[in-house]
């Protein structure tokens, strides 16, 4: 969302519209106790650009299953049990044939229709996983994330340290920044 100051102005509005407040609000505790079922139930472009997020750079890019029986996947490869099968959510979520021509680009409008979240099948956004081992805490995740975010998108604006720095990953079984990403945190109630 950094180089998409864009998206957090959209988010930055919409916690204002779900909160009723505004920019020269300074009590954090006070703010915090607005953030409720309703309010995180509402803030559907919030949600729609954290699963933009978590589609492009999901936490754990490479994830494997092991074969408990014999068996056959749907393009017609047979398995044997015992067999490890591995996939890259992290490719993945940059396939054009699975996401459009626009698979690359952090466009959380993709998540929306008539200005509601529309959620993608979870055997397309992996992030969770699909079927029976669907990620039990996931919409604690999103809770989670939706509070953390409204926090910090309220009183902070954020952009890169070095705008024209290449963030690189670290091959690692969860998703790291190479370095860490450096950040200005601009508080909101500054001109």
């Amino acid at each position: 969302m950094c180089k998409n100051p864009l998206v957090q102005e959209k988010i930055l509005q919409e916690i204002r519209d779900v909160t009723s407040s505004h920019e020269r609000t300074t009590d954090v505790n006070g703010f915090v106790q607005s953030i409720n079922e309703e309010a995180l139930d509402q803030m559907q472009y919030l949600h729609a650009a954290l699963s933009e997020t978590l589609r492009l750079y999901p936490p754990v890019p490479v994830d494997m299953r092991c074969a408990e029986n014999d068996d056959i996947l749907a393009d017609g490869h047979r398995v044997k049990r015992g067999d490890n099968v591995y996939y890259l959510a992290y490719a993945m979520g940059r396939m054009t044939y699975v996401w459009g021509q626009d698979a690359e680009e952090f466009k959380p409008e993709r998540w929306l229709k008539d200005g509601g979240f529309q959620p993608e099948s979870p055997f397309k956004f992996i992030s969770f996983h699909a079927g029976p081992r669907i990620c039990l805490g996931k919409d604690f995740a999103y809770r989670q994330m939706k509070t953390v975010s409204m926090v910090l998108l309220h009183f902070f604006r954020f952009k890169m340290a070095d705008e024209k720095s290449n963030v690189r990953y670290k091959r690692m079984l969860t998703l790291h920044i190479e370095g860490g990403l450096h950040l200005h945190a601009i508080p909101r109630t500054s001109t």
